[in-house]
C-alpha cells in the first residue's frame, strides 16, 4: 500500500470514527462526552455500559447512515467505535465491489 493510500484510509476511518462517536452520543444521549473527545478505544460494552439493545439501536443508525447491513451475529465483536469503523470500511469496500 502507497502512502497516500494509507493516508487516505487513516482519514477515512477517522471520518467514519467521528460518526459513529456522533450517532452513539446522539442516540445513547450520553451527556459526558463529545463525539471529538470520544476515546475510540473505549470499549463500549465494558466500559460505558451499552448493552445489547443499546447496540442494536446504533446498529440500525449505522446501516442508513451508511447503507450497509451490519449482521446482528457481528454485534459481539464491535465493541469500540474503531473496530466498528474498521467493519463499516470493510462492508463499504465489498458493496464497491
Amino acid at each position: 500500500m502507497d502512502v497516500t493510500a494509507m493516508s487516505d484510509r487513516n482519514r477515512n476511518i477517522s471520518e467514519i470514527e467521528l460518526r459513529i462517536a456522533e450517532i452513539i452520543v446522539d442516540e445513547l444521549k450520553i451527556e459526558d462526552a463529545t463525539p471529538q473527545s470520544f476515546d475510540v478505544n473505549l470499549d463500549l460494552v465494558d466500559e460505558l455500559g451499552i448493552d445489547s439493545m443499546d447496540l442494536a439501536t446504533v446498529a440500525l443508525v449505522l446501516n442508513d447512515e451508511f447503507d450497509i447491513e451490519i449482521y446482528e451475529e457481528d454485534y459481539p465483536k464491535l465493541n469500540t467505535i474503531h473496530l466498528i469503523a474498521e467493519y463499516i470500511r470493510e462492508r463499504l469496500q465489498e458493496s464497491s465491489e
